[in-house]
């Protein structure tokens, strides 16, 4: 098979602050198979998370393309064997996973979701990040995503520098603007990305849970897995682990101390390994989220095929986007549905049916 690539752009409707800075948009790297005239694509997203760049990803695609000519899409796992000693960063491995996934479904005629026996009615509504502002800046935010998406489920970044009273008060603003706009009940989640501390986290899952909150994710940085059953002891939120996840064999040890854990594809490095998070999750009686990076409709339609098998979304980021150069999964009422079409469903804008 023949592996290429290109970059596109993305720009961010609304910048997103989280507890460790600020993403306006990015730099994603499109990965192409190409193999018995069917094309497969898949997509890289950078991030602070996995540390892979648009210029590390054209690196290793450089390196892997005389070890994959030889190789057919469908021979998974003399790839893997192929890649399993290489260095390359997730984020490229997710997009090659990917585009692998797409170029299969496109040969079976089937969308990835139906090949992996999915239920795509049981698919649950998506969040809508908020992410950190002022809270005169999320008096307006607020209303435009929910004007905007139909949104029915928010999750607010907290965990900013400014502290625990600044957290309050931009999550109190964020619910009294969707009380003002919303014609319909607003699911709350947050996310602190590792911005708290065991004392801190305490104090915010008493007050948040008083305002109907729905789970709290990564409450304490990375590296600070051995302080959450403490925090596990004493909260009445459910704890899901994000950035302490990043592939299968990090579950069991976090089995006694959340109570689920956020996969992304980007982080795990694609659907095979995703897959193994789940029912590596499912065997240690844990809940499951899917979320996402800086992606356009791409990865998102990826991770959409993942949607029934898991039980709550995050997979929001191409809803941020102005420039959007992919369309696939669909969003109504709340909820992102993967493509009928064979593979991942996804196809650049314009591109005929």
């Amino acid at each position: 098979m023949r592996v290429t690539s290109s970059r596109i752009v993305l720009t961010k409707r609304h910048a997103l602050t989280i507890s460790r800075g600020t993403m306006a948009g990015s730099t994603n790297v499109v990965v192409e198979v190409s193999h018995d005239g069917i094309v497969g694509i898949g997509e890289m997203a950078p991030s602070d998370v996995t540390g892979d760049s648009a210029e590390d990803t054209e690196v290793t695609l450089e390196r892997w393309g005389p070890l994959l000519a030889p190789v057919a899409p469908v021979e998974r796992q003399r790839i893997a064997t192929l890649l399993e000693h290489d260095d390359a960063g997730s984020a490229v491995r997710a997009a090659l996973d990917m585009a692998l996934y797409d170029w299969l479904g496109k040969r079976a005629g089937l969308p990835v979701w139906q090949l992996l026996g999915g239920d795509a009615g049981r698919i649950v509504p998506t969040s809508l990040t908020v992410g950190i502002n002022p809270p005169d800046v999320v008096r307006e935010v607020v209303p435009e995503i929910l004007h905007r998406t139909g949104a029915m489920v928010l999750k607010v970044k907290l965990g900013q520098p400014a502290g625990l009273d600044a957290d309050r008060e931009m999550f109190a603003a964020a619910q009294e603007s969707a009380r003002a706009t919303a014609d319909r009940p607003v699911v709350w989640r947050v996310d602190a990305n590792g911005g708290w501390d065991v004392e801190g986290a305490l104090a915010m899952d008493r007050w948040l849970a008083d305002r109907g909150v729905e789970l709290v994710e990564q409450p304490l940085p990375q590296g600070h897995e051995h302080e959450l059953p403490a925090l596990h002891r004493g909260s009445s939120l459910p704890i899901v682990a994000d950035e302490s996840v990043r592939t299968s064999a990090d579950v069991a040890a976090l089995a006694d101390r959340v109570d689920g854990v956020n996969l992304k594809l980007m982080k795990c490095g694609g659907l095979d390994e995703a897959l193994r998070i789940i029912h590596t999750a499912r065997a240690h009686g844990l809940s499951v989220m899917i979320g996402c990076m800086g992606e356009s409709s791409l990865a998102i339609g990826a991770g959409a095929q993942l949607a029934p098998f898991v039980d709550h979304l995050d997979l929001d980021s191409h809803l941020n986007l102005l420039d959007d150069p992919f369309d696939g999964p669909t969003f109504t009422d709340g909820v992102v549905r993967p493509s009928d079409r064979p593979g991942l469903g996804v196809r650049w804008t314009g591109a005929d049916a």
